[in-house]
């Protein structure tokens, strides 16, 4: 044990649960922790020019915080981790890792083994700034098939420190961590490490095994807090190593920062499920997984299909007629599933009365297919992912509905099973040219068939907007929406607005009553 390191970054790989964003007094706990617990190296984030979109204070890890976490935590050496794909020699040399030189000692690297060797000239610049060089190869249960980029490690023992083997999709087995660290060692004499996932709850095993294999430092994360499926545990290997090697752990501290993380794994969810076991066994990428997920709209099985097709390469094979752009309705209502649209009910369909034939009703799922069946108006019920089984449920007979249904533009990632009941009446949208957010929202389908319908005036119901503390699925939900919503909201010569409360932003309210 005086041989092996250990790294623990659970800051910087369980930023993909919190948009790299994580509480003071949690850190605060985390690195009281970490500084009396044998851990040799703690990766406190990302280091990275601007990227679009919202990322949080541990993707970008200004000065404060490293100087912050220094304070805490003096014993470690820090560690910060650069996208190779996103940060090139030149950010180097214009000085970004100049806030990092009086806390971080090492800088790990994150590369896809297509671009090593970009990547070594990326290392060249780093070493030449002072630091210790790591760099995380990813797609490891890949390396058999091509190797190739394994030769241009010949003559870098003086650039690079470490030389990680990433199991980016939790699915490698031990005789395949043998024979990859074999096939490195035939390369390289730099020191390796190994990162290991958590889909086929193999990273311990995976863990123990590179270790005899010859790795000299390996990673961890309190809880398994990581990317999909997640890590090996912290906990978990400290436990064995004290108990296999002696080594020496207060388990005190460790019980302290787990129970920390505990709370917050009741919020974000983490650690593996089926679909995160399905694409570890078939190294397919968790970030598609992640997202399906974490969106709460699909069930395992079509998601395990869908991966299944990806692996396959097996397309939506099942076009249906497009609905046809026309100019029908002047207006249009968004139901949503939010407590309004069932509140103010009667307020909808006296509106639908008051307007006769200029206005539509657009479902954004199933949820209040039901309780709107007698308003007398037309119908369009936008379906995303297992809709069209619950409005099957719902409805029953469907010999007297006229309603038409909606679905997302051909191909579904998901493919597409359409029920015998709902055959005829099935339309998918031509695109959703209103927005990048998403393809297959509830929210953006029901808007996006508002438009090709002619409305010029979108009204909402039922988007009520979530409470501070929500799961996190409700976060990923709310906050697809809320892009929805900044995008429609720019639309050309269209007014969109909601006609129920809503703590949605950027979205001006016009009370349903004050029309009736």
């Amino acid at each position: 044990m005086n041989k092996i390191k250990l790294l623990d970054c659970t800051l910087r790989d369980g930023g993909y649960y919190t948009d790299w964003n994580f509480d003071d007094t949690l850190v605060e706990a985390y690195a009281e922790s970490m500084e009396n617990l044998p851990i040799d190296y703690v990766e406190v984030g990302y280091r990275s020019i601007p990227l679009k979109g919202y990322l949080g204070q541990y993707f970008y890890c200004p000065e404060y915080v490293l100087e912050r976490l220094k304070s805490l935590m003096p014993s470690k050496e820090l560690t910060i981790i650069l996208n190779e794909k996103d940060i090139r020699p030149k950010h180097i040399k214009e000085g970004l890792l100049n806030p990092c030189k009086s806390y971080v000692s090492m800088i790990r690297i994150a590369i896809d083994p297509i671009n090593m060797e970009r990547a070594i000239e990326l290392a060249k610049e780093v070493k030449k700034a002072g630091f210790k060089v790591a760099f995380n190869v990813m797609y490891m249960s890949n390396w058999k098939e091509n190797s190739s980029f394994l030769n241009y490690l010949d003559g870098t023992e003086d650039v690079i420190d470490y030389f990680y083997m990433v199991d980016s999709y939790g699915g490698v087995m031990p005789e395949d961590v043998k024979e990859t660290i074999k096939l490195v060692k035939s390369k390289t004499n730099v020191t390796l490490g190994f990162h290991g996932h958590d889909n086929l709850e193999m990273a311990l095993i995976n863990t123990i095994t590179a270790i005899d294999a010859g790795c000299d430092i390996v990673d961890a994360t309190i809880t398994g807090m990581g990317r999909g499926a997640g890590n090996l545990k912290t906990e978990l290997l400290l436990t064995y190593l004290e108990n296999a090697k002696g080594l020496p752990v207060k388990y005190r501290e460790l019980s302290k920062v787990v129970s920390e993380f505990e709370e917050l794994r009741k919020l974000h969810q983490w650690g593996t499920s089926l679909p995160y076991m399905f694409s570890g066994a078939k190294s397919l990428p968790q970030k598609q997984v992640m997202e399906w997920v974490g969106m709460n709209r699909y069930p395992l099985g079509s998601i395990i299909n869908a991966l299944n097709n990806q692996k396959q390469e097996v397309k939506d094979n099942l076009k249906l007629s497009t609905l046809k752009k026309v100019e029908k309705y002047k207006k249009a209502i968004i139901l949503g599933g939010g407590l309004s649209s069932r509140s103010h009910k009667t307020a909808i369909q006296k509106y639908f009365e008051n307007i006769k034939t200029d206005a539509c009703l657009v479902h954004a799922g199933t949820r209040n297919v039901l309780r709107y069946l007698d308003v007398k108006c037309d119908q369009y019920y936008g379906l995303v992912g297992f809709e069209n089984d619950k409005l099957v449920k719902q409805i029953g007979d469907f010999s007297k509905v006229e309603q038409t249904c909606i679905y997302p533009p051909y191909p579904r990632p998901m493919g597409t099973t359409i029920p015998d009941e709902i055959q005829q009446l099935a339309k998918e949208l031509e695109a959703i040219s209103f927005t990048n957010a998403t393809s297959d929202s509830p929210m953006a389908l029901a808007i996006q068939a508002a438009l090709d319908l002619g409305a010029k005036e979108i009204y909402l119901v039922g988007f009520d907007g979530y409470d501070v503390n929500i799961n996190q699925n409700q976060f990923v939900i709310a906050h697809e929406n809320q892009e929805v919503i900044n995008d429609a909201v720019n639309i050309s010569g269209v007014v969109v607005k909601t006609f129920t409360p809503t703590k949605y932003k950027n979205l001006e309210v016009l009370s349903i009553y004050s029309l009736l």
